[in-house]
C-alpha cells in the first residue's frame, strides 16, 4: 500500500469517527429542525406545500424519494442507508403498508433512540456501515440515501454495496447536494463554503452528479435518471438562518449550555445555505436507477 493511499485512508476514518460523534452528540438539535426527526432538507411544491411550515416540505421530500422506488402492492424491503432517527423509514411505514424497513447508522443514539420510535412499526435500525453491511446480496427490493452518502464522500464502496444487496430490478434513489464541476475549478467563494461545509458538517468530501451516473452505470444499474431538484430544495434551504437564530435564542432562554457539535452542526447550516447560493458550482439532485 503506497503513502498516498494510507493517507487517504487515515483521512477516512478520522472523518467517520467525528461523523458518528457529531450524529452521536447533535442528532437531538434535530428535534428543533424537524418534529418527524427529518434530517434533510424539504421539497416545495407550489400549492401543494407550504413554504413556511417546514416540516411539510420535509416529509414531500420523503414522498418524492418513495414515489421514485416504484413499490407495487407485493411485499417490499427498503433499506435506508444512513437513516438518521428512522424520519424516512416511518413516512414509508405509514404510506406503505406492504412495507418491511431496515435502517443503518453508525451512530449508537440513533439506533437507541430510533429504535423507540419505531416502536409497533414494521421496522428496525441496526448499527451497520452502508459501504460494508451485513446482509446477503439480494436481500432487498428498494433502497434510499438521503444526504448521508456525502459523509463518505459519496464513495464508490456505498454505491458497490447498494447494488450489492439490492434484487434484480430493485430500486435505488439518492437525494443529495453535489457539485456541478471539480473541486479545482470552483470560484475561491464556492471553494471557501465547500471547505467549510465539509468541515463542520463531517463530509469526507462531495462528487459531481457526473461522477455518481457514470459508476452507477459502471455498476450495472441501469434506468439511470438525473433530476435537479435544487429550486425545489431552496424554500426549506432558506429556513436555514431562521432555524439557527431560533435554536440559539432556545439554548439562551433555558440556560443551556451550546455543546460543540451543535455548534458545529449551526455552522454547517449556515455554509450549506452559501453553498446553495452559488448555482453554478452546487446543486441538490434526486437520481434513481434499476438494478439490471
Amino acid at each position: 500500500m503506497n503513502t498516498q493511499t494510507l493517507q487517504y485512508t487515515d483521512y477516512s476514518e478520522q472523518n467517520r469517527i467525528e461523523m458518528v460523534d457529531f450524529y452521536n452528540e447533535a442528532t437531538e438539535d434535530y428535534k428543533f429542525w424537524s418534529k418527524d426527526y427529518n434530517m434533510h432538507f424539504g421539497y416545495f411544491i407550489p400549492f401543494k406545500t407550504n413554504p413556511f411550515k417546514r416540516d411539510s416540505m420535509l416529509n414531500q421530500m420523503n414522498a418524492q424519494i418513495l414515489k421514485r422506488l416504484k413499490i407495487g402492492s407485493d411485499k417490499n424491503r427498503l433499506i435506508d442507508l444512513g437513516c438518521g432517527m428512522g424520519g424516512t423509514m416511518r413516512y414509508a411505514l405509514k404510506t406503505y403498508k406492504n412495507l418491511i424497513s431496515y435502517g443503518v447508522t453508525l451512530s449508537n443514539f440513533q439506533v437507541k433512540q430510533g429504535n423507540e420510535l419505531l416502536k409497533g412499526e414494521n421496522g428496525i435500525i441496526l448499527k451497520e456501515n452502508y459501504n460494508n453491511t451485513s446482509f446477503q446480496s439480494n436481500s432487498f427490493d428498494s433502497a434510499i440515501a438521503i444526504e448521508s452518502l456525502c459523509h463518505s464522500g459519496h464513495n464508490f464502496s456505498s454505491l458497490k454495496e447498494a447494488y450489492r444487496i439490492l434484487k434484480p430490478g430493485g430500486r435505488l434513489v439518492i437525494g443529495d447536494a453535489f457539485l456541478k464541476k471539480e473541486v479545482n475549478t470552483l470560484c475561491k467563494g464556492g471553494k471557501y463554503a465547500y471547505k467549510n461545509l465539509c468541515d463542520h458538517w463531517s463530509l469526507e468530501k462531495l462528487e459531481t452528479h457526473y461522477y455518481i451516473t457514470e459508476k452507477l452505470q459502471e455498476l450495472g444499474f441501469k434506468d439511470i435518471k438525473v433530476e435537479d431538484v435544487s429550486l425545489r430544495v431552496a424554500p426549506s434551504v432558506l429556513h436555514v438562518p431562521f432555524a439557527i437564530i431560533g435554536f440559539i435564542l432556545k439554548k439562551l432562554l433555558s440556560f443551556k449550555r451550546l455543546k460543540r457539535e451543535s455548534f458545529h452542526n449551526l455552522k454547517g447550516s449556515f455554509y450549506a445555505l452559501l453553498s446553495g447560493l452559488h448555482l453554478k458550482s452546487f446543486g441538490y439532485y434526486i437520481i434513481s436507477a434499476t438494478k439490471a
